[in-house]
Protein backbone atom coordinates (compact mmCIF):
# COMPACT_ATOMS: atom_id res chain seq x y z
CA UNK A 1 0.00 0.00 0.00
CA UNK A 2 2.70 2.06 0.77
CA UNK A 3 4.19 1.77 -2.24
CA UNK A 4 1.07 2.41 -4.36
CA UNK A 5 0.72 5.59 -2.29
CA UNK A 6 4.58 6.60 -3.34
CA UNK A 7 4.26 5.73 -6.92
CA UNK A 8 0.46 7.93 -7.13
CA UNK A 9 2.00 11.40 -5.35
CA UNK A 10 4.98 10.36 -7.82
CA UNK A 11 2.63 9.98 -10.34
CA UNK A 12 1.02 13.37 -9.66
CA UNK A 13 4.06 15.26 -9.50
CA UNK A 14 5.18 14.28 -13.35
CA UNK A 15 1.74 14.06 -14.05
CA UNK A 16 1.94 18.03 -13.20
CA UNK A 17 4.64 19.02 -15.01
CA UNK A 18 2.86 16.98 -18.43
CA UNK A 19 0.03 19.39 -17.69
CA UNK A 20 1.87 22.89 -17.87
CA UNK A 21 3.48 21.19 -21.37
CA UNK A 22 0.17 20.14 -22.27
CA UNK A 23 -1.19 23.82 -21.46
CA UNK A 24 1.37 25.09 -23.66
CA UNK A 25 0.42 22.94 -26.55
CA UNK A 26 -3.58 23.59 -25.67
CA UNK A 27 -2.41 27.52 -25.26
CA UNK A 28 -0.72 27.75 -28.87
CA UNK A 29 -3.49 25.43 -30.64
CA UNK A 30 -6.68 27.09 -29.38
CA UNK A 31 -5.22 30.73 -30.29
CA UNK A 32 -4.23 29.66 -33.95
CA UNK A 33 -5.46 26.15 -34.30
CA UNK A 34 -1.47 25.14 -34.91
CA UNK A 35 0.09 22.64 -32.95
CA UNK A 36 3.37 24.21 -31.68
CA UNK A 37 5.77 21.41 -32.37
CA UNK A 38 9.03 23.20 -31.20
CA UNK A 39 7.29 23.47 -27.72
CA UNK A 40 9.70 20.73 -26.19
CA UNK A 41 12.76 22.80 -27.63
CA UNK A 42 11.10 25.90 -26.79
CA UNK A 43 11.20 24.76 -22.80
CA UNK A 44 14.74 22.87 -23.16
CA UNK A 45 16.30 26.54 -24.42
CA UNK A 46 14.70 27.75 -21.34
CA UNK A 47 16.03 25.29 -19.04
CA UNK A 48 19.34 25.98 -20.29
CA UNK A 49 19.28 29.92 -20.29
CA UNK A 50 18.97 29.09 -16.34
CA UNK A 51 21.49 27.09 -16.52
CA UNK A 52 23.28 29.94 -18.08
CA UNK A 53 22.24 32.90 -15.78
CA UNK A 54 23.35 30.86 -13.36
CA UNK A 55 26.70 29.95 -14.53
CA UNK A 56 27.12 34.23 -14.78
CA UNK A 57 26.41 34.11 -10.61
CA UNK A 58 22.24 34.45 -10.17
CA UNK A 59 20.80 32.77 -7.78
CA UNK A 60 18.17 29.81 -8.75
CA UNK A 61 14.96 31.47 -8.46
CA UNK A 62 15.87 34.70 -10.10
CA UNK A 63 17.46 33.22 -13.11
CA UNK A 64 14.45 30.98 -13.95
CA UNK A 65 12.21 34.03 -13.53
CA UNK A 66 14.21 35.29 -15.57
CA UNK A 67 13.93 32.33 -18.48
CA UNK A 68 10.58 32.61 -18.27
CA UNK A 69 10.15 36.24 -18.47
CA UNK A 70 12.46 35.50 -22.08
CA UNK A 71 10.56 32.83 -22.86
CA UNK A 72 6.94 34.50 -22.84
CA UNK A 73 8.86 37.46 -24.82
CA UNK A 74 10.72 34.45 -27.62
CA UNK A 75 6.98 33.16 -27.65
CA UNK A 76 5.63 36.20 -28.32
CA UNK A 77 8.58 36.85 -31.29
CA UNK A 78 7.52 33.25 -32.36
CA UNK A 79 4.00 33.89 -33.03
CA UNK A 80 4.60 37.47 -34.50
CA UNK A 81 7.51 36.23 -37.20
CA UNK A 82 6.82 32.52 -38.03
CA UNK A 83 3.29 31.83 -37.37
CA UNK A 84 1.13 34.89 -38.35
CA UNK A 85 2.94 34.79 -41.55
CA UNK A 86 1.89 31.05 -42.24
CA UNK A 87 -1.85 31.89 -41.30
CA UNK A 88 -2.95 31.07 -44.71
CA UNK A 89 -0.57 28.72 -45.39
CA UNK A 90 -1.17 24.60 -46.10
CA UNK A 91 -1.08 22.19 -42.97
CA UNK A 92 1.44 20.75 -44.52
CA UNK A 93 3.55 23.69 -44.64
CA UNK A 94 2.93 24.80 -41.19
CA UNK A 95 4.13 21.65 -39.46
CA UNK A 96 7.20 21.56 -42.03
CA UNK A 97 8.03 24.84 -40.77
CA UNK A 98 7.26 23.66 -36.64
CA UNK A 99 9.18 20.92 -37.05
CA UNK A 100 12.52 22.59 -38.66
CA UNK A 101 11.99 25.00 -35.76
CA UNK A 102 12.35 21.48 -33.29
CA UNK A 103 15.18 20.60 -35.25
CA UNK A 104 16.77 24.13 -35.25
CA UNK A 105 16.53 24.90 -31.26
CA UNK A 106 17.59 21.34 -31.07
CA UNK A 107 21.01 22.31 -33.11
CA UNK A 108 21.48 25.65 -31.61
CA UNK A 109 21.62 23.93 -28.33
CA UNK A 110 24.44 21.52 -28.61
CA UNK A 111 26.07 24.04 -30.67
CA UNK A 112 25.51 26.63 -27.66
CA UNK A 113 26.46 24.22 -25.05
CA UNK A 114 27.62 21.29 -26.18
CA UNK A 115 25.48 17.70 -25.75
CA UNK A 116 27.10 17.10 -22.71
CA UNK A 117 24.95 16.94 -19.85
CA UNK A 118 24.47 19.40 -17.61
CA UNK A 119 22.89 19.97 -13.93
CA UNK A 120 20.37 22.01 -13.47
CA UNK A 121 19.77 22.44 -9.21
CA UNK A 122 15.99 21.39 -8.31
CA UNK A 123 14.05 24.57 -6.90
CA UNK A 124 13.26 22.50 -4.01
CA UNK A 125 15.54 21.12 -0.91
CA UNK A 126 16.64 17.63 -0.82
CA UNK A 127 14.36 16.95 2.11
CA UNK A 128 11.42 14.39 2.92
CA UNK A 129 7.88 15.55 4.28
CA UNK A 130 6.52 12.51 5.98
CA UNK A 131 2.41 12.26 5.35
CA UNK A 132 1.59 9.25 8.04
CA UNK A 133 3.19 5.94 6.93
CA UNK A 134 5.07 6.90 3.67
CA UNK A 135 7.21 9.93 3.17
CA UNK A 136 7.03 12.29 0.10
CA UNK A 137 9.96 14.23 -1.20
CA UNK A 138 10.15 17.86 -0.74
CA UNK A 139 10.79 17.96 -4.98
CA UNK A 140 7.59 16.17 -5.35
CA UNK A 141 5.31 18.22 -3.28
CA UNK A 142 7.05 21.97 -4.27
CA UNK A 143 6.28 20.83 -8.33
CA UNK A 144 2.83 19.93 -7.41
CA UNK A 145 2.18 22.88 -5.34
CA UNK A 146 4.04 25.46 -7.85
CA UNK A 147 1.89 24.13 -11.25
CA UNK A 148 -1.32 24.42 -8.87
CA UNK A 149 -0.15 27.83 -8.45
CA UNK A 150 0.15 28.64 -11.73
CA UNK A 151 -2.83 26.57 -12.85
CA UNK A 152 -4.94 29.29 -10.11
CA UNK A 153 -3.11 32.15 -11.79
CA UNK A 154 -4.63 31.05 -15.19
CA UNK A 155 -7.88 30.72 -13.69
CA UNK A 156 -7.54 34.05 -12.27
CA UNK A 157 -6.38 35.65 -15.52
CA UNK A 158 -9.13 34.40 -17.62
CA UNK A 159 -12.24 34.73 -15.40
CA UNK A 160 -11.69 37.73 -13.52
CA UNK A 161 -9.70 40.13 -15.85
CA UNK A 162 -10.29 42.11 -18.36
CA UNK A 163 -7.14 40.77 -20.91
CA UNK A 164 -8.10 37.38 -19.73
CA UNK A 165 -11.47 37.79 -21.69
CA UNK A 166 -10.19 39.34 -24.25
CA UNK A 167 -7.83 36.31 -25.07
CA UNK A 168 -10.88 34.12 -24.54
CA UNK A 169 -12.91 35.55 -26.95
CA UNK A 170 -9.88 36.12 -29.69
CA UNK A 171 -9.35 32.34 -29.73
CA UNK A 172 -13.24 31.21 -29.83
CA UNK A 173 -15.00 34.01 -31.62
CA UNK A 174 -12.08 36.16 -33.56
CA UNK A 175 -14.88 38.33 -35.62
CA UNK A 176 -17.24 38.89 -33.30
CA UNK A 177 -13.87 40.28 -30.60
CA UNK A 178 -12.68 42.48 -33.09
CA UNK A 179 -16.86 44.02 -33.32
CA UNK A 180 -16.00 44.43 -29.63
CA UNK A 181 -12.58 46.35 -30.16
CA UNK A 182 -10.62 43.73 -29.09
CA UNK A 183 -7.04 43.08 -31.08
CA UNK A 184 -7.17 40.21 -32.17
CA UNK A 185 -3.49 39.85 -33.18
CA UNK A 186 -1.75 41.46 -29.92
CA UNK A 187 -4.23 38.57 -28.19
CA UNK A 188 -2.73 36.11 -30.47
CA UNK A 189 0.46 37.08 -29.20
CA UNK A 190 0.29 37.05 -25.73
CA UNK A 191 -1.56 33.86 -25.87
CA UNK A 192 1.67 32.14 -27.48
CA UNK A 193 3.74 33.91 -25.39
CA UNK A 194 1.84 32.56 -22.59
CA UNK A 195 2.70 28.95 -23.83
CA UNK A 196 5.99 29.43 -24.03
CA UNK A 197 6.23 30.34 -20.57
CA UNK A 198 4.06 27.60 -19.03
CA UNK A 199 6.66 25.25 -21.54
CA UNK A 200 9.78 27.09 -19.82
CA UNK A 201 8.37 26.20 -16.07
CA UNK A 202 7.95 22.76 -17.90
CA UNK A 203 12.09 22.89 -18.45
CA UNK A 204 13.02 23.87 -15.34
CA UNK A 205 11.09 21.75 -13.36
CA UNK A 206 12.10 18.58 -15.22
CA UNK A 207 15.65 19.24 -15.87
CA UNK A 208 16.85 18.41 -12.36
CA UNK A 209 15.00 14.98 -12.60
CA UNK A 210 16.52 14.28 -16.34
CA UNK A 211 19.65 15.76 -16.40
CA UNK A 212 20.10 19.35 -18.87
CA UNK A 213 20.73 18.01 -22.34
CA UNK A 214 19.40 18.95 -25.97
CA UNK A 215 17.16 15.95 -26.06
CA UNK A 216 15.60 15.99 -22.63
CA UNK A 217 12.83 16.99 -23.53
CA UNK A 218 11.62 14.82 -26.14
CA UNK A 219 10.01 11.99 -23.78
CA UNK A 220 8.36 15.02 -22.00
CA UNK A 221 7.00 16.40 -24.92
CA UNK A 222 5.46 13.04 -25.94
CA UNK A 223 3.58 12.60 -22.52
CA UNK A 224 2.38 16.00 -23.25
CA UNK A 225 0.80 15.45 -26.10
CA UNK A 226 -0.72 12.35 -24.77
CA UNK A 227 -2.22 14.74 -22.40
CA UNK A 228 -3.36 17.37 -24.81
CA UNK A 229 -4.97 14.15 -26.75
CA UNK A 230 -6.63 12.74 -24.07
CA UNK A 231 -8.03 15.46 -22.30
CA UNK A 232 -8.94 17.68 -25.99
CA UNK A 233 -6.75 20.04 -27.70
CA UNK A 234 -9.05 22.84 -27.09
CA UNK A 235 -9.86 22.52 -23.32
CA UNK A 236 -7.45 23.94 -20.81
CA UNK A 237 -9.30 21.68 -18.22
CA UNK A 238 -8.74 18.69 -20.37
CA UNK A 239 -4.71 19.09 -20.92
CA UNK A 240 -4.48 19.39 -16.65
CA UNK A 241 -6.59 16.45 -16.10
CA UNK A 242 -4.89 14.66 -18.92
CA UNK A 243 -1.75 15.66 -17.94
CA UNK A 244 -2.08 13.89 -13.92
CA UNK A 245 -3.78 11.25 -15.19
CA UNK A 246 -1.04 10.38 -17.79
CA UNK A 247 1.39 11.04 -14.94
CA UNK A 248 -0.15 8.43 -12.35
CA UNK A 249 -0.77 5.32 -15.18
CA UNK A 250 2.38 5.92 -16.32
CA UNK A 251 3.95 5.48 -13.03
CA UNK A 252 2.21 2.84 -12.01
CA UNK A 253 2.40 0.45 -15.13
CA UNK A 254 6.23 1.41 -14.98
CA UNK A 255 5.98 -0.18 -11.32
CA UNK A 256 3.49 -3.18 -11.08
CA UNK A 257 4.39 -4.50 -14.71
CA UNK A 258 7.54 -5.84 -14.65
CA UNK A 259 7.99 -6.44 -18.55
CA UNK A 260 7.33 -2.53 -19.21
CA UNK A 261 9.35 -1.05 -16.17
CA UNK A 262 11.04 2.50 -16.39
CA UNK A 263 12.68 1.83 -19.79
CA UNK A 264 9.18 1.42 -21.65
CA UNK A 265 7.24 3.29 -19.78
CA UNK A 266 6.73 5.96 -23.21
CA UNK A 267 4.53 3.51 -24.71
CA UNK A 268 1.66 4.45 -22.27
CA UNK A 269 1.50 7.17 -23.67
CA UNK A 270 1.78 6.50 -27.53
CA UNK A 271 -1.12 3.44 -26.68
CA UNK A 272 -3.23 6.58 -24.50
CA UNK A 273 -2.95 8.77 -28.01
CA UNK A 274 -3.76 5.68 -30.30
CA UNK A 275 -6.70 4.86 -27.98
CA UNK A 276 -7.96 8.20 -27.78
CA UNK A 277 -7.98 9.41 -31.35
CA UNK A 278 -9.67 5.43 -32.59
CA UNK A 279 -12.17 6.02 -29.83
CA UNK A 280 -12.54 9.55 -29.29
CA UNK A 281 -11.05 11.52 -30.84
CA UNK A 282 -11.97 14.95 -29.55
CA UNK A 283 -10.70 13.35 -26.22
CA UNK A 284 -12.58 13.53 -22.87
CA UNK A 285 -12.92 17.46 -22.80
CA UNK A 286 -12.82 18.54 -26.24
CA UNK A 287 -15.65 20.56 -27.57
CA UNK A 288 -16.35 18.43 -31.39
CA UNK A 289 -16.93 21.04 -34.27
CA UNK A 290 -19.75 21.45 -36.42
CA UNK A 291 -19.04 22.82 -40.19
CA UNK A 292 -21.37 24.35 -42.11
CA UNK A 293 -20.72 23.45 -45.84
Amino acid sequence: MTLFANQLIDGLADGAIYASLALALVFSYRSTGIVNFAQGEMAMLSAYVTWQLMAWGLPLIPAALISIVLSFIAGALLYASIVKPLSHASLLTVVSVLIGLYLALNSLAGFLWTYTIKALPSLFPKAHLQLGSFSVSAETAGIIAVVGVVLLLLYLLFETTKVGLAMRGAASTPDSAVLVGVSVPVMLLIGWGIAAALGALSGILVAPKVFLNPTMMFGVIIYAFAAATLGGFDSVVGAVVGGLLVGIVENLVGTYIPWIGPDLKIIVALVLIFGTLLIKPDGLFGRKKVVRL
